[in-house]
């Protein structure tokens, strides 16, 4: 399962933990389109039986205020940046930022039960691996044509 998928089904389930229960989220779906999910359904998408919908996704963030899952989608284009346009003493200081942020997010995690945490300290481990991706594709001289995606390897 890649590591977009692990966030995502975390973060959805963080979501729906703080509905409280099952019943909550299946009527918060119903009611902003007009039926379709039982608890039942919620259920075996909550274990991955069933995948869920960009429209379940819409309803229970707009309905929660979170958007965990849409930021995660929006850093898909944010993330992929052309790595010359930053000079390596500028891209230290974000290794050390979002390296930071990482260590924060995973102390934060190792205290918590919460999938939201969890979530959250592999989103900011991403960034920081992504940065010193990026550092490193300087050093090797890629060109400023090549761009280095989030979940790419190098």
């Amino acid at each position: 399962m890649s590591d977009l998928c692990r966030v995502s089904r975390a973060s959805m389930k963080s979501i729906v933990d703080w509905f409280g229960c099952f019943d909550a989220v299946a009527e918060t779906i119903n009611t902003r389109w007009g039926g379709g999910a039982s608890k039942g359904t919620i259920s075996k998408k909550v274990s991955g039986i069933l995948d869920r919908t960009a429209m379940d996704i819409i309803a229970l963030e707009d309905a929660s205020g979170r958007f965990p899952v849409t930021r995660l989608m929006m850093r898909r284009l944010r993330d992929s940046v052309a790595v010359d346009d930053i000079c390596l003493m500028t891209q230290s200081g974000i290794i050390a930022k979002e390296s930071g942020e990482a260590i924060c997010a995973i102390l934060a995690a190792e205290q918590s039960s919460g999938a939201d945490e969890k979530a959250q300290a592999i989103k900011e481990i991403d960034e920081a691996m992504l940065a010193l991706r990026q550092a490193r594709a300087r050093l090797e001289g890629t060109s400023a044509t090549r761009v280095i995606p989030v979940n790419g390897r190098l």
